[in-house]
């Protein structure tokens, strides 16, 4: 997931600096997005764990 909010991140870049500003910001949002879920699994994974060790 961390993997795919990257390869956004930098097509949202090369996008901006070649004046693509529509693609730049759709690119910028799904990563964004996807950085958001990536962050949600890792709390849920993490409470998880604590929870097992007991």
């Amino acid at each position: 997931m961390l993997h795919y909010t990257v390869v956004f991140l930098v097509i949202a870049l090369i996008a901006a600096v070649l004046g693509f500003g529509g693609l730049a910001a759709g690119a910028a949002g799904i990563a964004k997005i996807l950085f958001l879920v990536f962050l949600v699994f890792a709390a849920i994974s993490f409470l998880m764990g604590l929870m097992r060790k007991g």
